[in-house]
């Protein structure tokens, strides 16, 4: 218990300490001699946001803090680190990796989001990456593509990581990134419809883990907490699995801290720190108490720890002369907005005093404004933008080209096709399928509207990698119009939207995969934006976007909605 509260108080005090570390005014004392226990650092969905929240130089003054204390760590990731804002994007994540390399980060999973550069890519930033991936369910033709699990040794302690990486990943990343030139999925991530084969996966990893001689095993999930991700949530993998100390899980952005009964009635810390590094996670190992402690660092204000506080040290400096390479271009001032452009709702906020992203499951200003402008570029009657490739929003003000890019960092390019009524609507859908709940795949429009029943429980039917295979039961989107026009099924129209969406299969939707294809890659999504703000709005966002959720294209009903 005395060493509980120790901790504890050497929690409360870390902003001192670092405020003290970092401005030179701690006492210069020698450094503490090793006290046995062991303190696992971890992040998650990092996003690229290496100067936000604590940012990597405040990560770096922590672990360094620790360590002079006479703790011995490690420091592990969880997933999505070199996808999210133009430093990654303009790198195809290799300044990021760079960065984790000087942080010296022990071992990793893989995130969704880190495929989107392309698999050549990635492998690519694997082996650039001094320290090792893990993921016991990522596997090529039916083998494994990584170690399943590594076990480090930390003050004579064997700890083993168990890499689990979400079955989602085919659909919410881009699905021809997976298959041959066949279009035959060649990786796969054990997904089946029970969770079984993940289950086992996961079981076999740890049990091995152990026979090795592990002491404890820490699970690295990108894999959440979301409902919609059911079988493969990490509350459904403790359920189902045994000799899993510590859950430490990515992938949904949360930072609930919870203990989950596994198979055996055994309780395990299921941890997650959130994302962009406002929050740090930690567990502290102790010879004599086991896991004594699991939970994380929170920061949660509008200054980044190293600007707060003038953190400097070898890590800062790196990221600062990573950042300035960008700056000049990023900070050039494109056009202006009379209005806060959002993806956000404008008001609520989580259980972490963070804006609730709504962008992903209704209609907002940002969303259409993007349609608007791919719609205007390309001359289709209808365009579609997937809520999931709309990252950031745009505050009133002077617009830089790194907003533009923060909006559309995946650098998609845009292509039209010709599709029936059909197809539009089946398309629809599967966007509609998860809503109230977050989905990527929810489709903001331009050219159409349409109304989502919520009273009705979603038709779509999704086979083993989250695809869509087909729809039984009745529908949710109802009077779905095209212009002043219901849409007629029979009818063909010219679509246009992302690579990703409309040829790729994105987000599991399979609706277009017999459209004719007119003209691919038109632009990039985020020149089209720039340039619709530029030329088409004359430079200036203005109050026809002014109503956050947006000019009422797509209306959520129900008999018991507001009730």
């Amino acid at each position: 218990m005395k060493k509980i509260k120790a901790f504890a108080a050497l929690i409360t005090a870390f902003i001192l300490i670092i405020t003290a570390v970092s401005c030179g005014k701690a006492p210069q004392t020698a450094e503490a001699e090793k006290n046995g226990e062991v303190i696992i650092l971890y992040t998650s969905d990092i996003h690229c946001g290496i100067d936000k929240g604590f940012g990597l130089a405040g990560l770096r003054q922590i672990r360094d803090k620790l360590e002079k204390d006479g703790y011995t760590t490690l420091l592990v990731d969880n997933g999505d680190a070199t996808q999210g804002e133009s430093i990654g994007m303009l790198s195809k994540g290799e300044a990021i990796i760079d960065l984790m390399n000087a942080v010296e980060y022990d071992v990793a999973t893989i995130g969704n989001h880190d495929f989107d550069y392309g698999m050549e890519t990635f492998f690519s930033l694997v082996e650039k990456a001094d320290f090792p991936y893990v993921s016991c369910n990522f596997v090529k033709e039916g083998k494994p593509v990584f170690d399943p699990y590594i076990i480090k040794e930390a003050a004579g302690i064997k700890i083993a990581f168990v890499g689990i990486t979400t079955p989602e990943t085919i659909a919410s990343s881009t699905p021809a990134y997976f298959q041959n030139s066949d279009g035959e999925f060649i990786y796969g991530f054990m997904s089946d419809e029970t969770g079984e084969a993940v289950y086992s996966a996961v079981q076999k990893a740890v049990d091995s883990a152990r026979a090795e001689g592990a002491d404890y095993v820490y699970a690295l999930g990108h894999i959440g907490n979301d409902p919609s991700s059911s079988p493969w949530t990490s509350e459904e993998i403790i359920k189902n699995t045994s000799g899993i100390d510590v859950f430490l899980d990515g992938h949904s952005h949360d930072t609930n801290q919870l203990v989950i009964k596994n198979k055996d009635g055994k309780d395990v810390a299921r941890s997650a720190c959130g994302t962009k590094l406002n929050n740090i996670g930690y567990s502290r190992i102790s010879p004599d108490e086991g896991v004594a402690q699991t939970d994380i660092f929170s920061w949660n204000n509008d200054k980044s720890a190293a600007e707060l506080f003038g953190i400097e040290n070898e890590i800062k400096t790196k990221v600062d002369a990573a950042l300035s390479a960008l700056e000049e271009r990023l900070n050039r001032v494109v056009a202006k907005s009379d209005v806060d452009l959002t993806i956000n709702d404008p008001e609520l906020e989580d259980e972490s005093g963070n804006p609730v992203r709504i962008i992903r499951f209704s209609e907002t200003n940002l969303g259409d404004l993007c349609a608007d402008a791919i719609m205007a570029d390309t001359g289709a009657d209808i365009s579609i933008v997937n809520g999931g490739g709309i990252r950031t929003s745009i505050s009133k003000g002077d617009i830089t080209y790194g907003d533009i890019i923060s909006v559309f960092p995946f650098n998609n390019e845009i292509c039209v096709i010709k599709a029936t009524g059909q197809q539009i609507l089946d398309a629809l859908e599967w966007g509609a399928k998860e809503v109230p709940n977050e989905f990527g795949g929810f489709l903001q429009t331009a050219g159409l509207s349409y109304e989502i029943d919520v009273s009705v429980p979603s038709p779509c039917v999704a086979d083993e990698n989250s695809m869509c295979k087909g729809f039984e039961g009745e529908r949710r989107v109802k009077n779905a119009m095209v212009g002043n026009q219901p849409i007629d099924p029979e009818k063909t129209y010219t679509v246009a939207g992302s690579v990703y969406v409309l040829l790729n299969n994105g987000d599991g939707s399979t609706a277009f995969n017999k459209a004719e294809l007119i003209e691919k890659s038109t632009k990039l999504d985020n020149q089209i934006l720039i340039d619709y703000i530029v030329n088409d709005l004359k430079g200036n966002v203005g109050s026809e976007y002014s109503a956050p959720g947006g000019q009422g294209r797509i209306t959520i009903s129900s008999e018991t909605a507001g009730k």
